[in-house]
């Protein structure tokens, strides 16, 4: 009787212990146009699809017109080759000279310029540049915005695997927040509106929410971060980043600790190594962070599911 009772605590134990969390699957990631040339790294049988990024005015280059060829062409690719395709939409862009947004955007007076400028920090040791984001503060921007994904939910839901909103940071020039209504309540509120009309839209693909940092908080000050995760737990939409760096600090203050809190609530989590990303230093050794550093915290910290990977990653060049 004895020996029963230690073997049924034992097979209890057993039982009781978590699962290992299983390694992220690895897309690589591209720009519009670019999947073909990459062919080689998508029939690999260690990556699982890819992720594209698609500009606004690509997708509608007139309003209310809607070209979506660019997607479809990368769907077949992935198509015929068993991999899934994820697809981000891009209404931010981080050179001066990259305007990706509709022209009547730009040019119909009741969407105020459509664009704002914003910084950019690139990556490590990299200086300050300057770049742009689409408006959604301004109803009206928002609403077309709103419109594509209603139109792209209805050409491509169930058919891709999953439709990401980029990152929710935004650096505003400080000199232009009184000339075109910024506040970072507005912002804040106009992207987790973008958050719901994304998941309307979708009822069977993925949507994922770029979150990383948010104007104005630092460490939840704002509970910007805190809520736009109970937005994203609450309507059954997926989290994830542009950037993996482990244990960085700016991260643990923002939007880590939350994936960390939630990634047994999201139904995905999915996160980009970017050429950015690459640049980064692990301060413990001195060097680059390698492929298994990356993935060990964005498997056990972050549980992650998806990594988008550079097609820049060293150990797609290497293998």
């Amino acid at each position: 009787m004895h020996r029963i009772a230690i073997a049924l605590i034992f097979w209890l134990a057993i039982l009781a212990t978590p699962a290992a969390a299983k390694d992220p699957r690895n897309f690589i990631y591209t720009g519009a146009g670019e999947l073909q040339a990459r062919i080689d790294l998508l029939d690999r049988p260690d990556i699982e699809g890819a992720q594209v990024v698609y500009t606004w005015r690509m997708l509608e280059p007139e309003k209310g017109e809607y070209d979506f060829s660019a997607i479809e062409a990368d769907l077949a690719l992935t198509n015929a080759r068993g991999k899934d395709l994820f697809a981000q939409i891009q209404d931010r862009f981080f050179l001066p000279t990259a305007r990706h947004v509709p022209q009547y955007i730009l040019d119909d007076p009741e969407y105020d310029g459509g664009l704002a400028r914003q910084y950019d920090n690139p990556g490590e040791g990299e200086p300050v540049g300057q770049g742009w984001t689409a408006m959604h503060w301004n109803p009206a921007v928002r609403a077309r915005f709103q419109a594509l994904l209603a139109a792209l939910g209805e050409r491509f839901d169930g058919r891709i695997l999953g439709v990401n909103l980029p990152e929710s940071s935004f650096d505003p020039l400080a000199q232009d927040g009184d000339e075109n209504g910024f506040t970072c309540d507005a912002y804040f509120d106009a992207l987790l509106d973008n958050m719901r009309a994304a998941r309307a839209a979708f009822g069977e693909t993925h949507v994922v929410q770029y979150l990383n940092f948010w104007p104005c908080e630092w460490d939840n000050d704002h509970r910007y971060m805190e809520r736009a995760f109970a937005l994203a737990v609450e309507q059954g939409i997926g989290a994830g980043g542009p950037d993996i760096v482990p244990h960085r600090r700016a991260q643990m203050k923002n939007s880590y600790p939350f994936f960390n809190r939630h990634k047994d609530d999201l139904p995905l989590i999915a996160m980009a190594i970017q050429e950015p990303t690459l640049t980064y230093t692990n301060p413990e050794t001195g060097a680059k962070f390698t492929r298994e550093e990356f993935v060990a915290f964005a498997r056990d910290y972050l549980g992650v599911d998806i990594i988008f990977w550079s097609v820049e990653a060293p150990w797609l060049a290497a293998e």
